[in-house]
């Protein structure tokens, strides 16, 4: 671990910004965890305490530990992680003419709610398709 500033600061800054992509996000976190300067661990306290999504929060908070930061775990969101996550599943049915076929379902969904899309994708993991079905089994019926 270095004491100075990566010479890629301004792009581990953008990608760790990248709302659309955890992986993306993960992998800033991963790099800046290599680089103890004010600015790394700025972003990376900025992950530990803002990322929706779990895992970002855990690998920042790994390397402000190995910083000798003083920081505590966030607790991991428990029920819905987002407000209105069915209202828009909702939407995004009725977006592509309310019959439920998942590549454009997932296609107009990552379209209309990208950081949404980001999240779930990550949570869900292998379970995302099944449960963006069982969610769209339980909204109301829409009146044609």
């Amino acid at each position: 671990m270095e004491n100075i500033t990566p010479e890629n600061i301004e792009v581990l800054k953008k990608q760790a910004s990248d709302k659309t992509s955890y992986k993306n996000r993960l992998e800033a976190a991963e790099e800046l965890g290599k680089f103890k300067c004010q600015q790394s661990k700025d972003i990376l306290w900025r992950l530990m305490m803002n990322d929706k999504v779990y895992a970002v929060q855990e690998l920042s908070f790994r390397k402000l530990q190995t910083f000798g930061e003083d920081v505590k775990l966030p607790r991991k969101q428990k029920g819905h992680l987002l407000k209105d996550i069915n209202k828009k599943l909702g939407k995004v049915l009725v977006s592509i003419s309310g019959e439920y076929v998942e590549t454009e379902f997932n296609q107009k969904f990552k379209e209309l709610y990208p950081e949404d899309f980001d999240i779930f994708t990550y949570e869900k993991g292998g379970g995302f398709n099944k449960w963006v079905q069982n969610v769209l089994s339980t909204l109301p019926k829409v009146k044609s």
